[in-house]
């Protein structure tokens, strides 16, 4: 398997992606309010114990924001719940460790993704990593 760590964090060199490159410098609107900042294009969350945050809560402020300012919306909401922590109704029964993708289409989020085991994961935001949910799990043990 590729180390991915010692890739390059910046743009250089890396696989063309579908978002922009945008420097965390650049990120910053004029104003110097918390709200003025550009979003990111993901976010991933990593699920503990307190799971409605992940599959709840944050999932319905982002789409509260992308349904007001479609601009303003997360690209690419990514869940990794390595402990089966979530509900059956989020990563089905039997519970087992579940990679689930949002992705932005105009100012809503499409139905999730679900990566178990041996899926290949399918994301927007890294198109050209080769990983199955597995791979990705096995990363943390």
């Amino acid at each position: 398997m590729q180390n991915l760590s010692s890739r390059p964090l910046s743009p250089e060199g890396a696989p063309p992606s579908p978002l922009p490159f945008t420097p965390l410098s650049s990120r910053k609107r004029t104003t110097s309010s918390a709200a003025a900042y550009i979003p990111p294009p993901g976010i991933i969350e990593v699920v503990s114990n307190n799971w409605k945050d992940d599959y709840l809560t944050k999932l319905a402020e982002y789409v509260r924001v992308a349904s007001r300012r479609e601009d303003l919306g997360v690209f690419e909401y990514i869940i990794v719940d390595y402990a089966a922590f979530g509900g059956i109704r989020f990563i089905g029964s039997p519970k087992q460790p579940t990679i689930t993708i949002y992705q932005l289409e105009g100012a809503e989020y499409l139905p999730p993704k679900v990566f178990r085991g041996q899926d290949r994961i399918d994301s927007r935001l890294f198109p050209n990593i080769p990983l199955t949910a597995e791979q990705i799990f096995a990363m943390s043990r």
